[in-house]
């Protein structure tokens, strides 16, 4: 069952934050990327958005993203945010790329030390994609913002 996302009042934070997005499914990616934005810049963030052809390719922009080199000259990161929509077909190319992008970003996060929020969905049908993804009370963009939020907070006490 879908749990309705609240909008919290997040306390300022700041930070530097990237949000990865796919351009496949773009109806619903689109919408998710509008509202983790909203919810970022509410709290003072700062936002970089890279946009990719499809889920698949979101990993490789992540590790980029959280090992920078010297020459970017931008601060760290406080969070990654992936935001996709793999909707399911006949065969089981979408729980091959679902799980290869699960498995990458995980492997990601625990790597470089940056909170990696997976919101890249393997949903069944355009339904489930339309209350995910279209539905306010819903948005899964809004919750992996209230998330990476969340643990920049987390992050950033333990390094005090």
């Amino acid at each position: 069952m879908l749990q309705k996302i609240t909008s919290k009042k997040i306390p300022s934070h700041g930070g530097h934050f990237a949000i990865i997005a796919s351009k496949y499914n773009s109806r619903y990616v689109d919408a998710m990327l509008r509202a983790a934005k909203t919810e970022i810049l509410r709290a003072g963030g700062k936002i970089q958005v890279v946009r990719v052809p499809g889920a698949y390719e979101i990993p490789v922009v992540a590790a980029r993203l959280a090992h920078p080199s010297p020459a970017t000259r931008r601060p760290p990161l406080s969070a990654i945010i992936c935001l996709g929509v793999i909707l399911r077909g006949a065969t089981t190319h979408a729980q091959h790329i679902g799980e290869a992008v699960s498995n990458a970003l995980v492997q990601i996060q625990i790597q470089h030390e940056v909170p990696v929020i997976h919101e890249v969905l393997l949903l069944e049908n355009e339904q489930q994609a339309r209350e995910r993804c279209l539905d306010k009370k819903h948005n899964r963009g809004t919750e992996a913002a209230q998330t990476a939020l969340a643990m920049a907070r987390v992050m950033k006490s333990l390094h005090r």
